[in-house]
């Protein structure tokens, strides 16, 4: 069992991958970077950790670094990856990979020659109660699959306080949204075609904002099965209480279940058994550090343990880049149908015309 070494930029979210990697026996932290001398600063302080560098090309250049991890704001994501795998590193990349399909082949391409992993932290996708639902799954549990709905619903208006989010270019979907998107598509990988409506509240306009902030679509896969994607942002919450901020419903032939997130807390109904509820929240120390719910360290914990697993054994990791960037079509043909008063868009129609074709025929097979 290898212990790999880690480069962090981006020390905003990056706290939560730093609290992963000084906690983990799999991980050693290396150096660690932001543009912010303050911030570095504040983690040092934070963490007793003083091995740190506003110079991101100095990260790359450290020779004891085998993984990037990449928490910088989104637009910098594709640079700093290209980057990271021209230094001869393994990347780690918080969601969203890219904010769009632009530079995805670049990426694809580079990555392909370079030998070095791209891992997505789909964070979700390693919070307790979808972790068991995917057990579930892969067990069979559910049957036939015939409806996958997933949500992300929360009051943050709080994050239109912070200026940068009130720049050209934010989306609720792409920073708050891609965790639904991504469930969905971790049962229904084959989604072909989507339709559905967004609109924005007048609460959005109040910060000048013209950005979808709630939104309702349906997917449908190959099999006909059908998804659900919604999601809310700047309208008053019921609270987890009532509903989870995140929730993901599988219904199958045999079985249904929810998981939710933040309430630590897994629903089922199998054949051949009652309604049961399990609690997890005998983890939440594990999965919420600091401040909150805001920093789901834990999860973070969890992805990079399941990527050393995949480096010692040769597998590819998953979410990996071309996963993630026919998510990104996805998310294209989502905001298409949207723009287009709810006119079906196919997914394969964003990939084609981003030169990204070839990924047609593989997307809907990947695990």
């Amino acid at each position: 069992m290898n212990t790999y070494k880690l480069g962090v930029v981006g020390l905003g979210e990056g706290r939560s991958i730093m609290s992963a990697a000084i906690s983990s026996t799999r991980w050693e932290l290396v150096q660690v970077c932001d543009i912010n001398p303050a911030v570095c600063e504040l983690r040092a302080e934070e963490f007793g950790f003083d091995q740190w560098t506003t110079d991101y090309g100095e990260l790359l250049s450290n020779p004891a670094i085998d993984v990037v991890a990449i928490y910088s704001p989104d637009q910098l994501h594709l640079p700093h990856m290209i980057q990271a795998l021209q230094a001869g590193k393994h990347v780690i990349c918080t969601k969203p990979m890219l904010t769009s399909l632009e530079g995805a082949n670049e990426l694809l391409e580079l990555a392909g020659r370079s030998g070095k992993h791209v891992f997505v932290g789909q964070s979700s996708r390693f919070f307790e109660p979808m972790i068991r639902q995917r057990a579930d799954f892969e067990r069979g549990r559910h049957g036939s699959i015939q409806t996958v709905e997933a949500h992300y619903i929360a009051d943050s208006r709080w994050f239109l306080n912070k200026p940068w989010s009130r720049q050209k270019g934010f989306s609720w979907m792409y920073n708050f949204m891609i965790h639904a998107v991504d469930l969905v598509r971790w049962y229904l990988p084959g989604a072909l075609e989507v339709t559905g409506y967004g609109n924005v509240s007048g609460n959005s306009r109040q910060y000048g904002l013209e950005t979808w902030d709630s939104m309702r679509l349906l997917i449908r896969d190959e099999e006909g099965r059908i998804g659900q994607i919604s999601g809310s942002y700047t309208l008053p919450a019921l609270g987890s209480e009532v509903e989870p901020g995140i929730g993901c419903v599988i219904r199958g032939t045999m079985g249904s279940s929810r998981a939710e997130y933040s309430n630590l807390l897994y629903h089922t109904r199998f054949e051949g058994e009652g309604r049961k509820t399990y609690s997890f929240e005998n983890k939440r120390d594990y999965y919420f550090r600091f401040e909150g719910n805001s920093h789901h360290a834990g999860e973070y914990q969890n992805y990079i343990d399941y990527f050393a697993e995949c480096l010692d054994n040769g597998a590819k990791p998953l979410p990996d880049a071309e996963e993630a960037v026919v998510t990104l079509a996805l998310m294209a043909a989502m905001e298409r149908t949207m723009q287009e008063g709810g006119k079906p868009v196919r997914v394969d129609e964003l990939l084609r015309e981003n030169g990204l074709a070839h990924l047609r025929s593989s997307y809907g097979t990947r695990p």
